[in-house]
């Protein structure tokens, strides 16, 4: 059985996106585990002190900015390791019921979040 290329949370020496084929073990498998583990808690950590300095009126526009830099830096990340997740997850079997599928999962998540 074939497994599906996993995103790595690093690119190649010329930008792109590298892949990596395998069963789910090996060392640069489990390095990609512990990579994307650090940069998923070093979001969330970022995360914390954002809204410290969001709260402190005394922080610059020079600090604001490298926040957001940081912030920009950090919801790359995470968006790279849940796609890469999101990847690997089998492909859902649908029995056509008018409650299945990515369809209703979208307009339950706009009636939980209130958008439109």
């Amino acid at each position: 059985m074939s497994q599906r290329p996993r995103l790595l949370p690093w690119n190649g020496p010329d930008g792109k996106p590298c892949y990596l084929v395998g069963d789910g073990t090996g060392h640069l498998w489990r390095l990609a585990d512990e990579l994307e583990t650090v940069q998923l808690a070093a979001g969330a950590q970022l995360l914390g002190t954002a809204d410290e300095m969001l709260r402190d009126a005394k922080t610059d526009a020079r600090a604001l900015h490298f926040l957001g830099d940081c912030l920009t830096v950090a919801l790359r990340n995470a968006l790279r390791v849940a796609e890469s997740r999101g990847d690997r997850l089998p492909t859902p079997v649908y029995d056509g019921g008018e409650d299945d599928g990515p369809a209703e999962w979208r307009r339950a998540a706009r009636r939980r979040f209130g958008i439109g």
